[in-house]
């Protein structure tokens, strides 16, 4: 299974546990003892999960990742280390925790709405709040200061919901965070991808290791662009994206995709007997 498959890596919001994979092993190392950064579990789940899919005979034509995913799937596309990114992901978790204590913000998403409306709402609104995941052409997600999503949400249409997530990303609130994780990553060796990795940020194909290092360095900042992402995994000719996590969500996102003839599927559904 390969060339018109591409897989994909779930961020923050998504499950995750203990796996026996040689991630989940590091992730262990890396937490000396104490429970395992949520970031660092949700990213050694997708990792063994894709391991368990190449050993399944899968072998993706592209790879992408939604936010933290990107790491995952830097992983999967041959440009950065595993044991590299462990400590990067770790540190992005404790950056991230530490912003959102710092600034504390919300995210909503909102469902049914024009992606251009909600921007157009975020733009207009007081204080600090962005339009952060342009998810599908029915799902864009808000972000900021709570007072300013609120307000940015009432003024549109559609279902909106409050994400389970520990801070706004995607936001201005993670400059602190943002910075120092730039930092990070300009001292870490990256290689040029093996496999076409997909950047969440504006659906370009990353070609280089520098590419790489560039995209990681700007996505804590910069929104979600997963409507970019599967229309360039569409150009590419994929016509099936498999989701390296265990709740589906970006799978179940594919639906709204029907006319790219792009369909998903889990990872558990391809490794069920």
């Amino acid at each position: 299974m390969g060339g018109r498959v591409a897989v994909v890596f779930p961020g923050q919001g998504a499950s995750g546990g203990q796996t026996a994979g040689e991630a989940w092993k590091l992730a262990r190392r890396k937490a000396a003892g104490g429970e395992v950064p949520y970031q660092l579990r949700v990213f050694a789940g997708s990792v063994d999960l894709f391991a368990r899919l190449r050993e399944a005979g899968v072998n993706p034509g592209a790879v992408a990742g939604h936010s933290l995913g990107e790491y995952a799937a830097a992983v999967a596309a041959g440009s950065l280390a595993l044991e590299d990114a462990v400590d990067l992901v770790a540190e992005r978790d404790r950056l991230m925790t530490r912003a959102s204590r710092r600034r504390p913000g919300i995210m909503v998403a909102v469902v049914g709405a024009d992606p251009g409306e909600v921007a157009r709402a975020a733009e207009g609104a007081a204080g600090v709040v962005v339009a952060a995941n342009f998810n599908s052409p029915r799902q864009t997600v808000l972000s900021g200061e709570r007072e300013a999503v609120e307000a940015a949400a009432e003024r549109l249409g559609g279902r909106k919901i409050r994400l389970n997530v520990a801070g706004a990303f995607h936001s201005p609130l993670m400059q602190e965070a943002a910075l120092e994780m730039e930092t990070l990553l300009a001292g870490v060796a990256f290689r040029d991808p093996e496999v076409q990795m997909v950047s969440g940020i504006d659906g370009a194909v990353l070609r280089r290791g520098e590419d790489v290092r560039l995209a990681l360095q700007r996505q804590m900042l910069s929104p979600v662009r997963w409507v970019a992402v599967v229309e360039r995994l569409a150009e590419l000719g994929i016509t099936e994206v498999i989701e390296a996590g265990e709740d589906g969500t970006l799978a179940r996102m594919l639906r709204d995709f029907r006319d790219r003839g792009v369909r998903g599927r889990r990872a558990g559904e391809v490794l069920a007997p």
